[in-house]
C-alpha cells in the first residue's frame, strides 16, 4: 500500500464530553476532520483549494471501531494514513490515540468522492488537478 501519514495532537475539551466524563462517540468525527484538514494543509491541499479547483468532497463511506474510552482531560493523538487509490476517491485511515494512557481509543476509515461543483455530478475519473497532486506526494511504501 502507498501512504502518506501523519499526527496532529488533541486536548479534550468539557464540551466534548458526556456527563459520564467521557467523549461522546460523534466527536471523533470532528477529530477525524480534524486530522484531515492539518494534512490537507500540511501537504498544499485543503477543502478551500479543492472548492475552488471546482470540487466538491463529501463523505460517502465511514467506519469507526470504539476501542477505549477517552475522558475530560485526557490528551489525544490523532494518526491520519491517506492511502493511494487509483480510482476517484480519497481514501482515509485513523488511530486515535489516548496519549494519557497511551491506549489504542478509535481505528476509523473513511471515503470521499469528487462532485463537479457545477454539475453536482460524481466524478467517475480522478481530477487532474487532483491527479497531479498525487504525483508530486512522496508516498511511503509498507
Amino acid at each position: 500500500m502507498k501512504y502518506i501519514d501523519a499526527r496532529i495532537n488533541l486536548d479534550i475539551r468539557f464540551s466534548e464530553v458526556d456527563s459520564m466524563g467521557i467523549v461522546w462517540h460523534g466527536n471523533y468525527l470532528k477529530y477525524m476532520e480534524d486530522a484531515r484538514e492539518f494534512l490537507g494543509k500540511e501537504l498544499g491541499m485543503n477543502y478551500l483549494e479543492v472548492y475552488n479547483q471546482g470540487y466538491f468532497v463529501p463523505i460517502v463511506r465511514v467506519n469507526l471501531d470504539y476501542k477505549a474510552p477517552i475522558q475530560l482531560g485526557d490528551h489525544v493523538g490523532v494518526q491520519i494514513i491517506l492511502e493511494y487509490s487509483k480510482a476517484a476517491k480519497i481514501i482515509h485511515h485513523y488511530n486515535i490515540w489516548n496519549r494519557t494512557t497511551d491506549v489504542l481509543a478509535c481505528a476509523a476509515y473513511s471515503e470521499q468522492v469528487f462532485i463537479n461543483r457545477d454539475t453536482r455530478e460524481l466524478e467517475l475519473y480522478k481530477p487532474e488537478m487532483y491527479a497531479s497532486w498525487c504525483d508530486q506526494l512522496d508516498w511511503k511504501t509498507k
